[in-house]
């Protein structure tokens, strides 16, 4: 493998890593140098659930405006985002979340922890929250 190149501004770094796209079944699949197959699926239980993540930042965004005086009630906030006032209620509790909970749900997550899940409701106590959500039983 080549050597990365600088160029003269030395703001911009060029890699070149050699692929080979194959024909596998109808689909295309890319080949690393080595020869390994790369691998979606492998790698999509490892990546953040975009739809949570924006979730959990609009949570606390709200909380935020609630608690610096911006905005008063949920229904202030319904009105100002154009949205139900039941859905920001519900995303609104998401920031009742234990700490190692909101880790997880945004870094490499269990696969089996969704935001339709999180949003039917979970236990308030952090314990059991993590029971509950992740299986676990470590205290924060």
């Amino acid at each position: 493998m080549a050597k990365p190149k600088i160029k003269s501004d030395e703001r911009t770094v060029t890699v070149r890593v050699p692929i080979s796209i194959r024909k596998r079944g109808g689909r295309k699949v890319v080949l690393a140098p080595d020869g390994t197959e790369y691998d979606r699926s492998r790698l999509r239980c490892q990546q953040a659930d975009n739809a949570m993540v924006k979730a959990l930042a609009r949570a606390f965004r709200w909380r935020q405006l609630l608690e610096d005086g911006t905005y008063t009630t949920i229904v202030e906030i319904a009105d100002a985002e154009k949205i139900n006032e039941a859905y920001v209620g519900r995303v609104l509790r998401l920031t009742l979340l234990a700490p190692a909970v909101i880790e997880a749900l945004v870094g490499p997550r269990p696969p089996d922890i969704s935001l339709s899940q999180l949003m039917c409701g979970f236990p308030i106590e952090w314990n059991a929250q993590r029971r509950h959500l992740m299986g676990g039983s470590r205290s924060d």
